[in-house]
């Protein structure tokens, strides 16, 4: 169906039919399709390879990055494209046929988005991603309640959307308790417990954390929540779809929620707002009342029928893709572990989603393992933070030392993953750890049987393929011993 569509679509744009004098037809070509994308930033393809952002490599990367973002379904995209082409009605129109079509289609999307979450249709707010949803819910709430609840409850691994929500929150006067979590990435529920307070308006907590995939307990988190008749917010953008999710059983009040991250299309996303017993919120954006008044924008068909068609596939397909993925997860995470030590998975191994393999390297830079990798699609952590070169703030939330932190790798593992393309990534992952071990003098010292920790004990610092300088800007190595210098054992003054 796809194919076809696309096939007339580009046949009716390069080729235009003409009547000449004599009646008989011809065709002129019509100057070629291009997009701003390619005018911006090309991407230079040759027998050799792929050139772009000067980095060149043999083909197009593996895809192992299926946090940031996932492929849409190609079932997902049939069911899209007739309401771009065709059925391209305003689903508000209330006064003629293409109209009427595209509303029934986007309250089919509607209802389809509730299924997977076991809530009403009415209850399901359109918006354009997880990062709105997170927003409207957080401030919503909070000014729609601030004449009696001042308080907040969030924890320090959420996403940057929650946390800089709250933040702005503060900057209004409100007050935020940001708990911590445990080593294994969950929070202490007795800590949630004793942080509720008389004014507290809302608990954020997210469901499946971006970076290290762990699940925290959300039906202990709701029942606490009840107790304490305070809502519960989660961002569920990353459990959408992977996890059974039931708002009733989970005593949840609001909901984020993502069409990018479920094989669905970028742009949209859902915000479920429980009605019994009824959560306020104060709309963020004003405009013509869309989406009972909550998101005023017209809401865009195609997107919600690619949204509602994922979560539909998500509903039949999920214990299928959960078993497929957990055999991958343990196939790569085995590959790598046979062949090299000192690998850490972050985050608890008992209570997480199997798509996200977050992985630590001891004894190697990370910033030089990412570019090794260039033949794998990976990140350092979220998309949203990867261009810092500051260690992850969710791996020192957890009390990872920074020096590991900064070697982290996020490897995520979808539906349309293969296996040829885990034995691949964790071939490539060995050789350039391998490769960098061999240069690292940590690592030398480690093999010798050096204990690095009782060397930091005397006041050295160890820095793998680095030099470090102490206050004054000069190298301190000139404080060693030939032997330590040699090794890169730098004096921290």
């Amino acid at each position: 169906m796809t194919s076809k569509l696309l096939a007339a679509l580009l046949r009716r744009s390069l080729l235009k039919p003409t009547t000449s004098s004599c009646y008989s037809t011809t065709f002129i070509h019509r100057r070629p399709l291009s997009t701003a994308a390619a005018i911006v930033e090309p991407l230079e393809e040759d027998a050799n390879g792929i050139t772009m952002k000067g980095v060149k490599i043999s083909g197009r990367p593996l895809y192992l990055d299926v946090q940031a973002t996932s492929p849409v379904d190609p079932r997902v995209l049939d069911a899209m494209l007739p309401y771009y082409v065709s059925r391209y009605g305003n689903p508000h129109s209330r006064t003629h046929l293409y109209g009427w079509e595209s509303e029934n289609a986007v309250e089919s999307g509607r209802a389809q988005v509730a299924a997977l979450i076991n809530a009403s249709p009415k209850e399901i707010i359109f918006t354009s991603g997880a990062t709105e949803s997170n927003n409207i819910s957080i401030k919503g709430v909070m000014h729609f309640y601030k004449d009696k609840k001042r308080h907040v409850i969030t924890t320090q691994t959420e996403h940057k959307c929650v946390l800089d929500s709250c933040r702005h929150l503060q900057q209004e006067g409100f007050d935020v308790t940001y708990l911590p979590v445990k080593p294994d990435g969950l929070i202490d529920l007795e800590k949630l417990r004793e942080s509720i307070r008389p004014d507290t308006g809302l608990i954020s907590v997210m469901m499946v954390n971006n970076e290290i995939g762990v699940i925290q307990p959300m039906e202990e988190i709701g029942k606490i929540c009840k107790e304490f008749n305070v809502p519960l917010h989660t961002d569920a953008a990353q459990a959408l779809g992977k996890i059974p999710i039931d708002v009733d059983k989970m005593n949840i009040s609001l909901m984020s929620l993502s069409g990018h991250k479920i094989y669905g299309p970028k742009g949209i996303g859902a915000l479920y707002v429980r009605r019994r017993p009824r959560i306020r919120v104060e709309p963020q954006m004003n405009g013509g009342g869309q989406e009972r008044g909550l998101r005023s924008g017209t809401v865009p068909t195609p997107l919600v029928v690619g949204f509602g068609a994922a979560c539909e596939l998500a509903m039949r397909e999920m214990e299928y893709d959960d078993k497929r993925i957990k055999a991958l997860q343990e196939r790569l995470l085995d590959g790598i572990r046979e062949k090299i030590d000192g690998v850490v998975v972050n985050g608890s191994t008992e209570r997480r989603y199997a798509g996200n393999l977050n992985l630590s390297f001891a004894y190697v830079e990370g910033e030089s393992l990412l570019m090794g990798l260039k033949e794998v699609a990976v990140s350092s952590g979220s998309a949203c933070t990867s261009a810092s070169l500051e260690p992850s703030y969710v791996l020192r939330a957890l009390g990872v030392e920074e020096d590991m932190a900064h070697t982290s790798i996020r490897y995520g593992i979808g539906r349309f993953t293969t296996e040829e393309e885990i034995d691949r990534a964790a071939e490539l992952t060995v050789k350039q750890v391998e490769k960098l071990r061999e240069m690292s003098p940590l690592y030398e010292m480690v093999k010798e049987g050096i204990d690095i920790k009782k060397v930091a004990h005397f006041g050295y610092g160890v820095v793998a393929g680095r030099i470090q300088l102490d206050q004054s800007g000069r190298s301190s190595s000139g404080h060693l011993s030939s032997r330590e210098s040699n090794l890169c054992l730098i004096r921290l003054c």
